[in-house]
């Protein structure tokens, strides 16, 4: 189906126009001109507790089993004798079996009989790109960044065409099927703008996860990103992402 035909269906919705601002979170006293919003991993600090990932099931209805997320947490394992990383996350069924629950999470421990050389744990999420494939490919405009550095969707407007969840690089977005609609993080929209930390932020126990405001240079954020030796998951993509890692290596993207 075509663009044209997309279109179509969009009517239904009873909206003429693509999605400018926000359609659900509160901006009445909130200057979004004013902030430019940034997040921040540090990859030597995460212990894979996966209390960032129930979190944001929480706050943010996402559906309770165990293949669908706003955030995961993957780890990678490099054992003696080997070049390559095991990788694995919460989503893995040797996990989801260890948990004993699709509403709980935990990382199993499979590796007993190699000598672990390396291991760390990735947290991974929407990457707010600068220049988002998402918003692109959207045939109906909604999907947009807002003037403070944040990609939503409306969920008003989406038909549920699935274009963005194919065109994110990151694999950050998925169909909610309750609603028929896309879903992904959105850095807890509704928070952030009340001067909160997003939800996973809030109850990462050792730091792990920074965010904050870049027009704030004495900001988490700021901080983070001038103190430490930073990377982005996927610079080729030309997305320009707005998630700043400390401590991966080449084998996570």
């Amino acid at each position: 189906m075509g663009a044209a035909g997309l279109g179509v269906v969009s009517n239904a919705s009873g909206k003429s126009e693509p999605a400018s601002e926000p359609a659900s979170f509160p901006t009445k006293d909130y200057d979004w001109t004013q902030h430019d919003w940034a997040f921040g991993v540090d990859a030597t600090k995460c212990i894979g507790c996966l209390r960032c990932v129930e979190a944001c099931k929480r706050e943010n209805n996402v559906p309770a089993n165990a293949h669908q997320f706003r955030t995961w947490v993957e780890r990678y394992v490099y054992l003696e004798g080997e070049d390559s990383a095991h990788i694995d996350s919460q989503q893995d069924p040797v996990n989801i079996e260890a948990s004993g629950s699709e509403k709980e999470y935990r990382f199993a421990n499979r590796y007993k009989q190699g000598k672990v050389e390396k291991a760390f744990f990735v947290p991974k999420l929407c990457n707010h790109c600068t220049h988002p494939n998402c918003v692109q490919v959207c045939p109906v405009g909604a999907t947009y960044r807002t003037k403070d550095g944040v990609v939503l969707i409306d969920q008003e407007y989406c038909i549920g065409c699935r274009y963005c969840v194919q065109a994110c690089p990151y694999g950050a977005r998925y169909l909610d099927e309750r609603k028929g609609t896309a879903d992904k993080c959105t850095w807890c929209y509704h928070r952030i703008t009340k001067g909160l930390q997003p939800a996973c932020v809030e109850v990462c126990p050792v730091g792990a996860r920074v965010f904050g405001d870049r027009r704030d240079h004495q900001s988490p954020i700021s901080l983070f990103i001038r103190n430490n030796r930073v990377q982005v998951l996927r610079p080729e993509s030309g997305n320009a992402p707005n998630v700043f890692y400390v401590g991966i290596d080449k084998e996570v993207n």
